[in-house]
């Protein structure tokens, strides 16, 4: 994936086992725990690019969220701020190669960023 695109959605639900069930029936998703992110099962589209997460539902997570890949977390952070933007939460580790972070863009749309590779 490259620089601003869109690399991830997390859907928030109440009852994981329910919602894999009906995204896996509805969509043809395959859905499955990967080790090392249990209770937080993900999806991925029959295109094999689409994917995803079932997280649980919390305070402040009650729209579904996308990720968009970037070169850098905290320059693209700096410069949304820059722009008008939130920082919702700072970067964060997923992985040794890999981070996350949270922003609030103007109008309130929560965003996420995504930096890194999967691999170890």
């Amino acid at each position: 994936m490259a620089h601003g695109d869109i690399t991830h959605i997390d859907i928030p639900v109440a009852d994981l086992e329910a919602a894999t069930q009906f995204y896996g029936g509805l969509f043809g998703w395959q859905i499955a725990e990967i080790p090392g992110f249990e209770g937080y099962p993900m999806w991925q589209a029959p295109n094999k690019i689409s994917g995803g997460g079932l997280a649980p539902r919390s305070e402040g997570f009650t729209q579904p969220r996308s990720y968009v890949e970037v070169d850098s977390i905290d320059e693209t952070l700096a410069k949304a701020v820059e722009l008008g933007a939130e920082v919702v939460m700072e970067k964060q580790p997923i992985s040794e190669t890999s981070w996350w972070a949270i922003f609030s863009d103007p109008d309130g749309n929560v965003v996420g960023l995504y930096e890194g590779t999967t691999e170890a």
